[in-house]
């Protein structure tokens, strides 16, 4: 298991879009991929309507959270996608 925290920098947070380019990107490994976010709250990274459950704003940190055969590819390239917001820059 490894992760990373990253900073949502996206105007708007994780609404619709960035939330189903996030979600697109995990759904591309095999590992489990889930995020933490203020404080122990846990959401699926594979599923938008988890994503946009948690109300993540401009300015949020979350933590990334990669398990399985695929983990460091996994987080890798979530955390270039989160880099390069979301597909909104």
């Amino acid at each position: 298991m490894i992760s990373q925290v990253i900073q949502i920098n996206n105007p708007s947070g994780l609404h619709l879009r960035p939330a189903g380019v996030f979600c697109e990107k995990a759904l591309e490994y095999k590992s489990h991929i889930t995020f933490r976010y203020r404080g122990d709250n846990i959401g699926n990274a594979k599923s938008v309507l988890s994503i946009l459950g948690a109300c993540i704003r401009q300015g949020d940190e979350i933590e990334v959270i990669c398990e399985g055969s695929d983990e460091e590819e996994a987080l890798s390239g979530i955390v270039k996608t989160a880099a390069e917001g979301f597909g909104e820059t």
